[in-house]
């Protein structure tokens, strides 16, 4: 498959050591020689690296100086010959770079064309190029080893290991129905199908119980932190992310909006949300950010609840717990450095979870919030066999899809209706698998999955 020849910055923007312009295709070499005064790129070796400078053709001056990266089809990421233009990094010379590239005919790449590229050229498969951003955007070291395993292809093996077990299957009733003079081929029965396929449904099985863990190491577990004003709860979100996000003072409703901040805790990524103090108030800005509190607070998928332990207990307390009822919660009771006036055995009462006390200007009780966290998340041990573990929302659904398809199948043998019949499930299951490494997605959802990347991935 030949395309045309692409280009794009692949770093991020901003001043650093080094800003790298890509290319690929065809044209690659032959057209950044043009452009470097050096030795003649058309005629090293692949996978070398040439200092040299790029060099306006128009008004021959020097660009910039570059270490340029030959590296040819196919032992490249996108099967094609890929050039990588090392600049200086900063915005100016980057830039010119990339438009002198542009000038001479070659096209701007779009957004994760040249991962769809690797794609369409047989370098990987769909599910390995979702991965990609996965490692790209990983928030834990072990969000990032799941990713990293996905991109070795061990999902992909997987997969393409039970669709080759359900065509075979597919294949053997196909035989039976159109050549049933055959008599050197086993006639399949309803039983050995059943037998055939509880293979393929235990493994699916096994890689969607680990898919909720697989999905939070990916996303991150969305974290509010709630309670009336002045209670801790900025603290809280500046001793976990160990850095001062949060303005802290004792004026109540100082936080007037929600903060999010990423924390990596015991390896398990959370997407922090320091919410305002939920209480009545009459001024205008604060009931705003009361308002999105409440908001946030329904979409969290775990809040941490603080209360003032030299506080008693207020109308507005009892209401955020009656809020939390369905919701998986931490109690934290914080400011135990001060004199109690907070009836600890109404709150046990009230708590369903857990209650913990924390003094958090003493930074006491941080480390038993962080364990309690641990546990509640793969009962405190993050063990990933072999990094066998589905994180894609898109996989999980293809997943449960499959799941959902051959269950159908199984109740149908069970029920004994003819095998043709049963095949349209069996059939439909190993179509749900194959969208999940591309092998019979639509190319609008390529197209919309690539859109996705960052420009020049």
């Amino acid at each position: 498959m030949e395309f045309d020849t692409i280009t794009a910055i692949s770093t991020p923007v901003g001043e650093g050591a080094i800003s790298i312009v890509r290319l690929s295709g065809e044209e690659a070499i032959a057209i950044t020689n043009r452009l470097f005064q050096g030795k003649d790129l058309t005629k090293v070796d692949s996978h070398t690296l040439h200092y040299g400078k790029m060099m306006d053709p128009k008004t021959d001056t020097v660009l910039d100086e570059v270490i340029v990266s030959i590296m040819r089809a196919p032992k490249t990421f996108t099967c094609e010959d890929v050039v990588e233009i090392n600049c200086h990094g900063g915005l100016v010379a980057v830039q010119r770079v990339l438009q002198l590239v542009l000038d001479e005919g070659v096209r701007l790449a779009e957004p994760g064309e040249f991962t769809k590229r690797a794609f369409l050229n047989g370098r990987i498969d769909l599910s390995q190029a979702e991965a990609v951003m996965d490692v790209i955007q990983s928030k834990t070291n072990e969000a990032m080893n799941v990713a990293l395993g996905q991109l070795d292809g061990k999902l992909s093996q997987l997969i393409h290991k039970l669709r080759q077990e359900l065509i075979e299957t597919i294949a053997h009733v196909e035989v039976n129905i159109d050549y049933p003079e055959y008599d050197d081929v086993e006639e399949m029965s309803h039983e050995m199908m059943e037998e055939k396929t509880s293979y393929v449904k235990d493994e699916i099985e096994k890689l969607l119980q680990v898919a909720k863990q697989g999905k939070i190491l990916r996303e991150g577990i969305k974290t509010a932190i709630v309670g009336r004003p002045n209670v801790g709860k900025s603290s809280l979100m500046n001793s976990l992310v160990q850095e001062e996000k949060a303005i802290v003072t004792d004026i109540p409703g100082t936080t007037r909006d929600v903060i999010e901040e990423y924390v990596n805790v015991r390896g398990i990524p959370l997407q922090l949300i320091d919410t305002a103090g939920i209480r009545e108030t009459e001024d205008i800005v604060e009931k705003i950010g009361v308002e999105r509190s409440h908001k946030i607070l329904q979409e969290a998928d775990l809040v941490l609840f603080m209360l003032n332990y030299n506080e008693a207990l207020l109308e507005d307390d009892r209401k955020i717990f009656d809020m939390l009822q369905d919701m998986n919660y931490i109690v934290i009771v914080n400011k135990t450095d001060l004199e109690q006036r907070l009836n600890m055995e109404e709150i046990h009462q009230l708590a369903k979870g857990q209650v913990l006390t924390t003094s958090l200007v003493h930074d006491e009780g941080v480390d038993q919030l962080e364990n309690a966290l641990s546990d509640i998340f793969f009962q405190g041990n993050i063990m990933v066999e072999n990094n066998m573990v589905v994180s894609n929302a898109r996989h999980i659904q293809l997943l449960n899809q499959a799941q959902k398809t051959l269950e159908d199948a199984r109740n149908a043998l069970q029920m004994q209706l003819p095998l043709d019949m049963v095949q349209i499930d069996v059939t439909r299951t190993w179509e749900l698998l194959g969208e999940i490494v591309g092998d019979t997605a639509s190319e609008s959802l390529i197209d919309q999955l690539f859109s996705q990347f960052c420009l020049g991935k």
